[in-house]
């Protein structure tokens, strides 16, 4: 007899409760049991549906809480335990529901007063999620040959002001980043739909400068538009975008929920670009949330063609090794498959690249740059030269600093942006 599918979640937990007790709470809590015994909790219901305590395995001892509202059992000797938890929940529980599966696995976990810390940290999806949920439907090779790019990543940049441009001076911009040579151009997260530059007449506008572009150069700019909105507004901001000639979207993960990406997903005929902002308020304190290892691999069941991860050196707190593991973690196979594509961004410029390189070892990358390539010295044109030229340097083996004798944008944007990293390690 075939064993029946399970989902395996890992846990980081800080408790002041015995460890396997506080396991115990949790499995019962997120499956068969509550705070006390009930008739219904029969033997065969918890034959069948209870939460399995796979390992519990204690890490440190702490003598102070991180998390405030826990209680503490009488005589409590002022120790924390923190500890590596794994249960199994039965997937007839919930079934391929993403929606329904983080009801299990997190739901009321992070309310339990056994814990001052609790931080979901992987999940081991059954295959039956991948006949419900079909994955992101471009990846890196379905990405690669919309944006013509097949042997470095792809050069992307944002468009900057990130909000308040009117409809025709987001047109000066966008016209002046595509005949720049680009391979791709995103909206900012803050700019879906601004009252006074409606999505509809920023397609018009983006895609006739696109167009224009792509007739004198010879390259189509993938474009990802920001179509985050109600439900219905995401079909009906999808379909215009498609029907004008666009090669992508985006949204905001967190905003739509992974449901809503899902959603989107099954009719999408574009590669969806998740923006993860608001990723940080889950993240951030680090006995608390969720590891982005979980994460992602929720956010590419759902359908995420590319996924931002930060980079290296950047503008906001998370580590360089933080950044290198998600990178691993997006690259990792899923279900057979459900490849993605990450996205570096922040605080980027050809100063980042050998650094990026080196850590990562691959080039199916997404790398973006703001005003690592619109603040260029010389404009946003040589911004994407040296981009470009930085890449080739780190390719061939080359220092960024010898690369740059021969080649002008490069040894011009090392000037500018060489002293900016800001990542640690």
């Amino acid at each position: 007899m075939a064993k029946p599918s399970v989902v395996r979640a890992a846990y980081w937990i800080e408790t002041p409760y015995e460890p396997a007790r506080a396991a115990e709470a949790m499995a019962g809590e997120q499956s068969t049991g509550t705070f006390i015994a009930v008739p219904g909790e029969t033997d065969e219901v918890r034959e069948r549906s209870a939460a399995r305590i796979v390992s519990v395995r204690q890490s440190e001892v702490v003598r102070q809480p991180s998390l405030p509202g826990a209680a503490t059992p009488i005589g409590h000797d002022g120790n924390y335990h923190r500890c590596e938890v794994v249960l199994e929940f039965p997937y007839a529980n919930f079934g391929p529901s993403i929606p329904n599966l983080l009801a299990t696995v997190a739901g009321n976990l992070y309310e339990l007063q056994e814990f001052s810390g609790i931080r979901l940290m992987d999940l081991d999806l059954p295959d039956e999620f991948a006949a419900a949920y079909a994955g992101p439907k471009f990846g890196v090779a379905g990405t690669r040959r919309l944006a013509g790019v097949q042997d470095r990543p792809i050069i992307g940049t944002i468009v900057k002001p990130s909000v308040g441009l009117t409809i025709e001076e987001l047109r000066a911009v966008v016209r002046g980043l595509a005949e720049a040579g680009l391979d791709f151009i995103k909206d900012d997260e803050l700019n879906a739909s601004p009252l006074f530059a409606p999505f509809e007449h920023k397609v018009k506008a983006v895609m006739e400068e696109i167009e224009r572009a792509s007739e004198r150069t010879g390259r189509k700019t993938m474009y990802a538009f920001n179509i985050t909105g109600e439900i219905d507004e995401l079909k009906r901001r999808h379909d215009l975008v498609a029907e004008s000639g666009g090669t992508c979207v985006m949204v905001s993960v967190q905003s739509i929920g992974l449901a809503g990406l899902a959603h989107l997903n099954r009719y999408s005929e574009l590669p969806i670009h998740g923006h993860r902002n608001q990723w940080g308020m889950m993240t951030r304190c680090p006995m608390l949330g969720m590891s982005f290892t979980a994460y992602q691999k929720l956010c590419r069941l759902a359908g995420a063609d590319h996924l931002h991860v930060n980079a290296l050196n950047s503008k906001f707190y998370e580590s360089n090794g933080s950044v290198i593991r998600s990178v691993q973690a997006i690259r990792e196979p899923l279900l057979g498959g459900y490849e993605a594509m990450p996205v570096l961004s922040s605080g980027q410029s050809a100063a980042m690249v050998e650094d990026t390189y080196r850590e990562l070892g691959t080039c199916d990358l997404l790398h973006v740059a703001g005003g690592g390539i619109m603040a260029h010295p010389d404009g946003p044109g040589a911004g994407v030269l040296s981009m470009k030229q930085a890449w080739e340097a780190a390719k061939l083996g080359v220092s960024a600093a010898a690369y740059a004798e021969s080649h002008p944008e490069l040894r011009r944007a090392l000037e500018k942006f060489g002293g900016r990293q800001q990542g640690g390690k």
